[in-house]
Parts: structure tokens; C-alpha cells; sequence
């Protein structure tokens, strides 16, 4: 008996492929727009210090080159113990914590007990690994339980690192700056405040997608507190008045065009109306003339 040849086809070669180059290449001498990475620009930290972990954010939402909200929240609430700040895409951020913040509750209700910061770091990792980085969402997650203080990172891949102090964000580079040169171990809540205070500050003065105000929360075994507006880094200077008034003739005048304005009044008089009494004898009177017509 014999058996019919069936082809196989074989793996590609090890290495890079360059196959579309020439089509990327004739639909860019079309008029084709190649597509560029969207940036997203903020700046989020952590640091852990000796009684809990000090969370900081600037406050810019920004819409490619627009800063469309001056003062967003990118501190997220997950659960009485637990924060974390987003990064990325606002509403991918939002919408992941609001989920995994309502599973953490649910579970809190089950069982009774307080939330483990693990437990939040697993959920937040399990879901963006599902959507292989398609969910825009970079996380710096912190908080004190049973166990201890805690500090991860989640990127939107679904990687996670647990360090003592972690910066990401577009200025997460001008904030990794200031804690490489100001962390010690076993800080004080006062310390720590102040170094993720100038690690955002950086962000702010260093990146164009990072601004406004500064937002810290700190959390300790004995619950979190938020610091909205901590600090403004970028206060609006008011405008006098006098700043906007030019002399006559500053602006050449290209054509001058004169309107008459006439004015035109008009009087309305009402004519005294029939009484309810005569109405009757006023609707009798118009049905005899049509009967007569």
C-alpha cells in the first residue's frame, strides 16, 4: 500500500524577517501614513519606608499634545489598605482597578478577612497578561497587610517586580534619578514623603507629559491616608488686566466700513374684548349671518 507524499511546510530560518520591507516601502510612495507608537506621558513612584509605603503621581491627562485635565487622579482606590497609581491609557486604567478593587470586596465579604496586597498584585497580573499588553495599563501597586509592607510593579504585559522603591511613567527615568541618590533603608513617613515629593517633582520639570500638581497617599498598618493636591508644582500666574491694552493704531486698520443704525420702535394696543356674558349672545349672531349666507 502505498502512502500519498504530503508536503511539509518548514519552519522559518532563525533571525530577523525583512519580507515587507518593499511593501511597506511602495505604500509609503502612495500617500500611506506609517503608524507611530502612542506616547502617554505621566509620572507615578513608590517607595517603601520603616511602617508602611508612600505612593506619589502628578496630575496631567494629556491627549497627544494636549493637556485636556489639569487635575486627574491617577491614585486608585483598591482597597482600604491597598492604592495603586496608573499609568497609560486613563480609561484601561480605571476600568482595571474599579474590577479587581470590586473582587477584592467580594472576596472581603466571603471570608472576612483583610485584603493581601499579593492577592491584588495577582489579579491585576493574571488580567493583563490575558490581553498580551493590548490593555494600556502600567501600575505601581502598594499597601500594608498582615505580612507587611508591600511594592510592586505591573506592566501591561503582566510582569510584575517587587522592589523598595519603583518609578514608571514617561518621567520615570527623572524620578529613578532622585531615589537612586536620596533612599535609605528604614526611613520615616517624613522622609519618604519628601523623596517621592522631589522624585515627581522631576518628573514634572523633566517631562513634557508630566505637570500640574503633585498627589501622595501614604499607607500604614493603621489605614491610608490621601494627600490630594500635596503640592503645586505649576501654579497659573493671574493676569492683570492692563497687560491686554494695546494704544490706538498698535493694530493697522485694513478696512472701515460705517452702518447707519436706525431705530425703530413699535407699539402694540390691544382692542377691549367681548365679555364672558356676551359671548353667547356673539356666538348666536356669527351662527345667524351663516345661516343667511
Amino acid at each position: 500500500m502505498s502512502v500519498p507524499h504530503t508536503a511539509v511546510a518548514q519552519p522559518a530560518g532563525a533571525g530577523f524577517c525583512f519580507d515587507l520591507i518593499r511593501r511597506n516601502a511602495m505604500l509609503e510612495s502612495m500617500g500611506a501614513q506609517t503608524p507611530r507608537v502612542k506616547k502617554t506621558g505621566t509620572t507615578i513612584c513608590g517607595v517603601k519606608f520603616k511602617d508602611g509605603v508612600v505612593l506619589g503621581a502628578d496630575t496631567r491627562a494629556t491627549e497627544g499634545p494636549i493637556v485636556c485635565d489639569k487635575n486627574c487622579e491617577k491614585i486608585h482606590y483598591i482597597a482600604p489598605n491597598i492604592y495603586c497609581c496608573g499609568a497609560g491609557t486613563s480609561a484601561d486604567t480605571e476600568n482595571t482597578t474599579e474590577i479587581v478593587s470590586a473582587q477584592l470586596k467580594l472576596q472581603r465579604l466571603n471570608t472576612g478577612r483583610q485584603s493581601r496586597v499579593e492577592c491584588a498584585m495577582t489579579h491585576l497580573k493574571r488580567k493583563l497578561f490575558r490581553y498580551q499588553g493590548h490593555i494600556s495599563a502600567a501600575l505601581v501597586l502598594g499597601g500594608v497587610d498582615s505580612t507587611g509592607a508591600h511594592l510592586f510593579t505591573v506592566w501591561p504585559h503582566g510582569s510584575v517586580s517587587s522592589l523598595p522603591y519603583v518609578t514608571m511613567g514617561s518621567g520615570s527615568l527623572a524620578a529613578m534619578a532622585v531615589f537612586e541618590a536620596g533612599f535609605k533603608d528604614d526611613m520615616t513617613k517624613e522622609e519618604a514623603m519628601n523623596l517621592v515629593h522631589h522624585a515627581i517633582l522631576a518628573g514634572i520639570f523633566n517631562d513634557l507629559g508630566s505637570g500640574s500638581n503633585v498627589d501622595l497617599c501614604v499607607i500604614t498598618k493603621d489605614g491610608a491616608e490621601m494627600k490630594r493636591t500635596f503640592d503645586e508644582a505649576n501654579p497659573r500666574k493671574v493676569r492683570s488686566a492692563r497687560d491686554y491694552q494695546f494704544p490706538r493704531g498698535s493694530t493697522t486698520v485694513l478696512r472701515q466700513d460705517i452702518h447707519r443704525v436706525v431705530s425703530v420702535e413699535e407699539r402694540v394696543e390691544h382692542v377691549g374684548s367681548s365679555t364672558s356674558d356676551d359671548l353667547p349672545a356673539a356666538a348666536a349672531g356669527a351662527m345667524d349671518m351663516d345661516a343667511d349666507n
